[in-house]
């Protein structure tokens, strides 16, 4: 894929997501969650993240899933409309319910206690079935996740399929590792999968611990080279505190700082949303290093608020203020 052609328009969706949309249950008040008695119902899911954001900032949004038949499942139907996500391929599942979890409240910053009540769920139970060859024909683009694909070995089979797919169609296809090691049966087997699904890919997001644990380099420089040796475009390894590091095949690289956050509040959801910024600015046809830093600063802002997509930016939020910090 050239990725001179992402900024090229199309009739259909912009960018097709899928993977497993959970109703979310966050603690009111801080503590054990054995102990909380009220809670907060959102939405949860790292492609139902990237869906929303992307739609927020104006491009059509695609998701495609299975869900319960059941009252959660229904929440997150009524979440994609309200969010403007195209989820016309979802299926419903009479059989398997929809998956849900506990999220505890934080404070200072520190990460959430999360129980996850998943097994068995609908969306584990994606295959190359519920593949709709005239969904994906619509999108320009595919988004895939880690967590799609550790969901079971059908859903992977999936993941992989579709990536073939799409880049066979000419399609541009992105991947964040998302690393949920409790979801694989090894770290071998987990390294193996999720390595031959970003070889399939144009653009490579990982953290800077998640690239050591697939590739066993240490280094953003040496974590980009082992994908870009594989085929992969575009690489941008997220640094953490540093910011993050990009480079293409081309042999353009630079480093992108960070963006300073005075009070963390959720810190579930940064990744999403730097895959937001980063995707979004591409299909605009914006540079890598645009990109890099779209997706530090929205990463940033996610983790100011609670929940895991509710600090994501419509447009004009973006515009305002990222024209503002650039003037600071």
């Amino acid at each position: 894929m050239n990725m001179n052609d992402l900024s090229l328009e199309n009739d259909g969706l912009d960018v097709v997501t899928f993977g497993e949309a959970m109703a979310m249950f966050i603690a009111c008040t801080p503590g054990e969650l054995a102990t909380v008695e009220q809670f907060v119902k959102k939405a949860a899911g790292a492609e139902l993240n990237v869906a929303v954001g992307l739609a927020r900032l104006g491009l059509q949004s695609g998701w495609m899933s299975r869900l319960g038949d059941d009252s959660l499942g229904q929440f997150i139907q009524q979440t994609l409309a309200k969010a403007q996500i195209n989820h016309e391929a979802v299926v419903i599942d009479r059989h398997y319910p929809t998956g849900f979890q506990l999220k505890s409240k934080t404070q200072n910053g520190t990460d959430p206690i999360v129980e996850y009540f998943r097994k068995g769920s609908a969306a584990s139970r994606l295959s190359i079935a519920d593949f709709n060859q005239a969904y994906f024909t619509r999108a320009r683009h595919l988004h895939l996740t880690g967590v799609a694909a550790a969901l079971s070995e059908s859903s992977f089979a999936l993941c992989e399929y579709a990536a073939r797919w799409m880049r066979q169609a000419g399609k541009s296809i992105s991947f964040d590792p998302n690393l949920r090691p409790s979801l694989w049966p090894s770290e071998a087997v987990m390294v193996e999968k999720l390595n031959q699904l970003a070889c399939l890919s144009d653009i490579v997001l990982p953290g800077i611990s998640e690239g050591e644990r697939l590739t066993g380099y240490q280094s953003p420089e040496q974590i980009a080279n082992f994908y870009l040796t594989q085929g992969v475009q575009i690489v941008i390894v997220k640094t953490g505190a540093k910011g993050a590091y990009y480079q293409t095949i081309q042999g353009d690289q630079g480093v992108v700082s960070a963006c300073v956050v005075d009070h963390v509040v959720d810190t579930v959801g940064a990744g999403d949303g730097f895959a937001v910024g980063v995707i979004s600015a591409l299909l605009e046809g914006l540079s890598v290093r645009e990109a890099a830093e779209r997706g530090n600063y929205i990463g940033a802002r996610a983790i100011r608020f609670i929940g895991d997509s509710e600090g994501l930016p419509t447009r004009e939020e973006l515009n305002q203020e990222m024209a503002s910090a650039l003037t600071l």
